[in-house]
C-alpha cells in the first residue's frame, strides 16, 4: 500500500503547497555570490546529522567547498549522513570530508578546532528544539546549557580565529516566547549578536520543518509502521518548510547576511499556516485510509490493537492542546523589530535586533551558572531568571508536559 508513496511529493502537495522551493528565486538571483562565498572555503558544520543540519550540508554541496568537517553527538546519525551523501548524485563532496561524533562543548572539540582550523564558515545546528524539553529543572538545565552556554563558549573559541561567517540556527518561537525552549533560543540570539562587532554572525528564525526528526508528522510515520494509534492536536497551527527549504534558507542566511542579521521566510498567515490535524487526515487519505476519530488515548490504543488486513479506518485521538509553553500560532518578528523585505524575494531580514555588551553577556552567563549550581533549583526560579533578561517572555504554565501524552 505504501510502496508508491513519495514523502517529498506529499510535503509539496499537502504540507507546504509548493511544487518548487520557496527559496528558488533567491538561489537563482544570488547563485554567483553564493559560489564566491563558498567555493574553495573550509566549512565546519556542528549538529550536522539532524534534519536541518544535513539539509544545510546538501545545499552547501551544490557549491564547491575545499574542506567539510561535520560534528554531531549522534554517531548513528553521522553514519547515515555519510552514507546518504556518498549515495547521492550531483553533490560536490570535497576530498577533505570528515564526520566526527563529538560534543561541541567538549575539550576534544576545542582541540579539533585549534588543530584543524581555521574554518572560514562555521554553522551551528546543535540545539534542543522541543518544547517538551522543559518538563523539569534537569531537562531545562540541559537545554540552556546546549542552546546558550555552549554557544557562548563556541563564540569565545572562534573569536581567536579568522572566521568569515558564523551562523547559529534560531526558531520562530524566539519571537515573543511563551516556552522555555523559545526563551533559550532568544537568549542564544542575544549571545551571538553580542559578538557581531567581532565576528560576522547571522541567525534565522523559521517554520517547522515538515517531517523532521522528532516532529509530530514524522511520529505519524513511526506509529503507522508499528500499527500504533495517532494522537494529534486540533488547535495548533504551524508554518511549514520542507527539509530542502530549511537547508537552503540557512545557507543563504549563513553566507549572504550582514553581521547581526536575523533571517525569516516570507510566509502568509492565512495561506501558509497549517493545522497538524489537516496533515494527519491528508496523510491517511494518501494511503487509502479513513480517519477513525477517537475520544480518548485508551480508545485509540485499543482500536489500533484490533487493526487487521480488512481494516479501512485508522484510529486517531484528536485533542485540544493543554501542555505548558504551547503557542497556538507562529510569528517570526515583533512589532519593535525593523524589517528589510526588499533585499531577498522570499526572505525577510530583521535589522535592528538589540545587542548586549560583552560585559552584560558575561553577567547573564554567570547568573545562569550560579542558579544551576544549586541542586534544588525549581522550574519557576529558572523562568523568573529568564524573564529578568527577556521582558517579553510570557511563559504559559499549565502543569502538564508533552511526555504525559501519547
Amino acid at each position: 500500500m505504501l510502496k508508491n508513496f513519495n514523502l517529498n511529493q506529499f510535503i509539496k502537495t499537502s504540507v507546504t503547497g509548493r511544487e518548487e522551493s520557496l527559496l528558488k528565486p533567491d538561489l537563482e538571483q544570488y547563485a554567483g555570490e553564493l559560489g564566491t562565498q563558498i567555493d574553495g572555503k573550509s566549512v565546519l558544520v556542528i549538529g550536522g546529522a539532524g534534519t536541518i543540519g544535513s539539509s544545510y550540508i546538501r545545499a552547501l554541496l551544490q557549491y564547491c567547498p575545499k574542506r567539510l568537517y561535520v560534528v554531531d553527538i549522534n554517531e548513528n546519525g553521522l553514519t547515515e549522513l555519510v552514507r546518504d551523501l556518498r549515495s547521492t548524485t550531483g553533490l560536490n563532496i570535497p576530498n577533505d570530508f570528515k564526520a566526527y561524533p563529538i560534543d561541541f562543548g567538549s575539550a576534544v572539540f576545542e582541540r579539533l578546532l585549534t588543530t584543524e582550523g581555521p574554518f572560514e564558515i562555521v554553522a551551528n545546528f546543535a540545539a534542543h528544539k522541543h518544547v517538551r524539553s522543559e518538563k523539569d529543572s534537569y531537562s531545562i538545565a540541559a537545554m540552556i546549557d546546549n542552546n546558550v552556554i555552549k554557544a557562548h563558549r563556541l563564540l569565545n573559541l572562534l573569536s581567536a580565529t579568522p572566521v568569515e561567517h558564523f551562523f547559529c540556527v534560531s526558531t520562530d518561537k524566539a519571537a515573543n516566547p511563551v516556552n522555555i525552549m523559545g526563551a533559550s533560543k532568544k537568549l542564544m540570539e542575544e549571545v551571538i549578536l553580542a559578538y557581531a562587532s567581532r565576528i560576522p554572525v547571522t541567525t534565522a528564525r523559521f517554520a517547522n520543518v515538515a517531517f523532521s526528526n522528532g516532529s509530530l508528522p514524522l511520529g505519524f510515520l513511526e506509529r503507522f509502521a508499528r500499527q500504533q494509534a495517532w494522537a494529534c492536536p486540533t488547535d495548533v497551527k504551524r508554518f511549514f518548510v520542507s527539509p530542502e527549504e530549511s537547508g537552503q534558507l540557512c545557507l543563504i542566511a549563513s553566507v549572504l547576511g550582514k553581521s547581526g542579521d536575523i533571517f525569516y521566510p516570507k510566509l502568509d498567515m492565512v495561506n501558509d499556516m497549517k493545522p497538524f490535524s489537516d496533515i494527519a487526515c491528508k496523510l491517511l487519505a494518501a494511503w487509502g485510509w479513513q480517519v477513525d476519530a477517537c475520544a480518548s488515548e485508551e480508545e485509540a490504543r485499543q482500536k489500533a490493537a484490533q487493526l487487521n488486513d480488512a481494516s479501512t479506518a485508522y484510529p486517531v485521538y484528536f485533542f485540544s492542546s493543554d501542555t505548558s509553553g504551547e503557542k497556538p500560532y507562529e510569528e517570526f518578528y515583533t512589532e519593535n523589530e525593523a524589517l528589510d523585505t526588499q533585499t531577498f524575494a522570499k526572505l525577510g531580514v530583521i535589522k535592528n535586533a538589540p545587542k548586549r555588551t560583552p560585559e552584560e553577556l558575561d553577567a547573564i552567563i554567570k547568573d545562569i551558572n550560579t542558579l544551576f549550581t544549586h541542586g534544588d533549583v525549581e522550574k519557576a526560579q529558572i523562568v523568573s531568571l529568564l524573564v529578568r533578561y527577556l521582558p517579553n517572555f510570557e511563559h504559559i504554565e499549565t502543569g502538564k508536559n508533552l511526555d504525559q501524552k501519547m
